[in-house]
């Protein structure tokens, strides 16, 4: 939301109602700003004002920056009729205005960054920023150590024209690798590991762009981030 803007506007954005209906709520008497009782549905609010509908104070909460711990069965999407969507794990209000800034697959685990600040999202998103996601990826065949190369090296995934960029590739164990990407290719982890002849069997980010997964966060839990792990990104 830009300020100033619309006192109806704003009214509608918190409460998440109808503009018809708050318009006629303010000729009604419902809207008070810095102690006075506006009647005008245009009247310019700004981010200091003190707004009140029907005796409730209204706090405009500004950009928010959540980190969750993505269960699996749930979608990046702000809706989806075949499944639930993060969204649903999140108790805030006027999600609406939020999006996933990285997406995950509906069977990948871990960190999922949802934000209502665009700016900052693209800086995560863009190829250009060459932002890195680390995942943990455990394999159904035994890791070669020329299957990790080929993966630093940059792979041909099908359909695609170019190799994929240079992945920081880290063998666990056996069947298991530390994988990070600054690309963001459709299900790009999976078709990677299949363009050297083997398959993912779970999938679980847990870092983007230098923020990592709280681990005392279980599945399906939520916070804020700090000012600290907000900056991360503009500083990278």
């Amino acid at each position: 939301m830009k300020f100033p803007c619309r006192l109806d506007k704003f009214v509608s954005h918190i409460q998440e109602l109808p503009r018809s209906k708050v318009k006629i709520g303010i000729k009604k008497g419902l809207a008070v700003v810095n102690g006075v009782t506006i009647s005008k549905a245009d009247y310019s609010v700004g981010q200091d004002d003190l707004v009140e509908w029907d005796q409730t104070p209204l706090v405009y909460l500004g950009k928010r920056y959540y980190m969750l711990n993505k269960p699996t069965g749930y979608v990046c999407a702000n809706q989806d009729d075949l499944h639930p969507t993060v969204f649903e794990l999140l108790d805030e209000h006027n999600l609406k205005d939020f999006h996933v800034a990285g997406r995950l697959d509906l069977d990948t685990t871990g960190l999922v960054l949802i934000t209502n600040d665009g700016d900052w999202s693209h800086q995560i998103t863009s190829p250009k920023k060459q932002k890195y996601k680390t995942y943990l990826v455990e394999t159904q065949e035994a890791l070669t150590e020329e299957a990790l190369e080929q993966l630093r090296q940059g792979v041909a995934l099908h359909n695609e024209k170019s190799l994929t960029q240079p992945a920081i590739a880290e063998q666990l164990d056996k069947y298991a690798l530390r994988l990070s990407i600054c690309e963001g290719k459709y299900h790009q982890v999976k078709r990677m590991l299949a363009a050297v002849g083997n398959k993912v069997v779970e999938l679980h980010r847990e870092n983007v762009a230098g923020i990592e997964l709280d681990t005392k966060l279980a599945a399906g839990e939520y916070r804020l981030l700090s000012d600290t792990e907000v900056n991360i990104i503009n500083a990278r």
